[in-house]
């Protein structure tokens, strides 16, 4: 809703400020200088993007117009489970440990936190270096290291569709002058017909150098900044597993690798100390494991 606020006060300043100086919104109303523009720009994207990045910006694109980003409850979902499975690691047996990593899904730990239940690729991120502290033979820097790499696949796959849309907004200006140039051709041809016909026919040819500008400074490059951040937030989560599990390896307790993990979330989204402890001990942990005196807790 944010963004079409923003992008409704845009307009409204352009026009009106136009309407006010003395300026006709008519003259600016040149479909087919916009149907130029914008049916180049997309047919470019479509040339120079997979169809899996095609397909993935649109659904970058929702998910910025709706702040689809992880929310409190995710991150307290995301700190329990790992609260929990560490509480495993340490009291339980490795066949014990792997039942809950070999089948998620039928894991009482993971139906506990449904969120991280329902992020498939963060489940795996998970499962899969659960299975490696679990086997024992890699030290924490090699996990580290593994992880860094892993991650950095992961963002860069992310935020494929702002890339793409940032060359996009990059090209729109040039775009706007092609769609100029061919205006002018047609004024060009048009050099026997009277003053006024002849400058209506410049002023539509000047309007697509202004939709390319305008569309490209004022419209998609705030839009890709606005998927830049959408999507960055959403592979944060990947960030708390990596903290919270190499401070576990590196003899952490539970509870003070949780510590780790929220602390790598963003000041303003990160839940209380106090919060996070009672959902880790007095809360899902009764569910996902077996309950212990609160005096032992890790």
């Amino acid at each position: 809703m944010l963004s079409f606020v923003g992008i409704f006060i845009t307009v409204a300043a352009l026009l009106g400020g136009f309407a006010a100086m003395g300026g006709h919104l008519a003259v600016l109303m040149q479909p087919w200088e916009f149907v130029i523009i914008l049916g180049t720009a997309i047919g470019t994207f479509i040339v120079a993007n997979p169809w899996k990045t095609v397909v993935d910006t649109g659904v970058a694109c929702m998910q910025a117009i709706t702040g689809a980003v992880p929310s409190e409850r995710y991150y307290l979902d995301l700190l329990g489970a790992l609260h929990a499975l560490m509480r495993e690691l340490r009291g339980k047996g490795r066949n014990e440990v792997e039942a809950h990593i070999d089948d998620p899904a039928s894991s009482e730990i993971f139906k506990a936190f449904p969120s991280v239940l329902g992020d498939p690729p963060l489940l795996q991120f998970i499962c899969d270096y659960v299975r490696l502290i679990i086997m024992g033979n890699a030290r924490t820097h090699e996990i580290e290291a593994l992880m860094d790499e892993e991650i950095h696949t992961i963002v860069k796959a992310k935020l494929a569709p702002y890339n793409s849309m940032v060359v996009v907004s990059e090209a729109l200006p040039a775009l706007g002058i092609v769609a100029a140039v061919l205006g002018v051709i047609k004024a060009m041809g048009a050099l026997d017909q009277s003053p006024k016909l002849l400058g209506g026919f410049i002023g539509a040819a000047l309007v697509g150098t202004f939709a390319g500008i305008f569309l490209s400074y004022g419209v998609l490059s705030p839009f890709a900044i606005k998927i830049k951040m959408t999507r960055e937030k959403r592979c944060r989560p990947y960030i708390i597993v990596k903290q919270t599990l190499l401070a576990f390896m590196n003899g952490a307790m539970p509870q003070i690798a949780v510590e780790h993990g929220r602390k790598m979330i963003a000041s303003g989204e990160r839940p209380s100390i106090d919060v996070v402890e009672n959902e880790t001990i007095a809360g899902p942990k009764a569910v996902a494991t077996e309950a212990e005196p609160k005096a032992a807790r890790a």
